[in-house]
């Protein structure tokens, strides 16, 4: 198990920490890019924060506006914006809650579905390209170490 530094004055650990820092400025870029790649793909007008919102419906199947807004970390106004036009473009069909008529049921159209499984299928792809001279242990480590920070950083998080 990993022990703390001594002391948050540690050199050794400081220096660690801004080299985690700089990598993670570096991989928020190439996600962010990613993420718009990946919007034009799908719509050429599509924002990133959209794409965002239809690849969770799309991986998880119909979803309440709200709820997902919640899950997604989305200002309920841009989620409003979003699905407007997401609406627009045919990605989604919007519906009424049969149990609370003011709750908004959201639903990828078919052809959302293929756009973005498509899209999917070459960030996959992209992917291996990328770590295929990594062997199955780095992987497993990798994505161990970033589940492991992933739910830190959540659990650590300010509250929305």
């Amino acid at each position: 198990m990993a022990t703390m530094p001594e002391s948050p004055d540690d050199a050794d650990f400081t220096e660690a920490i801004a080299a985690v820092e700089t990598e993670l400025g570096t991989f928020y870029r190439r996600v962010r890019t990613t993420w718009s790649e990946s919007a034009v793909a799908v719509h050429p007008s599509l924002q990133p924060i959209g794409y965002k919102i239809l690849s969770a419906l799309v991986q998880h199947g119909t979803a309440h506006a709200g709820t997902l807004g919640e899950q997604l970390a989305v200002d309920k106004s841009v989620m409003s914006r979003q699905v407007r036009m997401l609406e627009e473009f045919e990605l989604l069909t919007v519906g009424s809650d049969p149990n609370d008529g003011r709750a908004r049921i959201l639903t990828p159209t078919p052809f959302a579905v293929e756009r973005v499984t498509e899209v999917r299928a070459r960030n996959r792809h992209r992917l291996h390209a990328v770590l295929r001279d990594w062997t199955p242990e780095e992987l497993r480590v990798f994505s161990g170490l970033l589940g492991r920070f992933g739910a830190v950083a959540e659990a650590v998080a300010p509250e929305r």
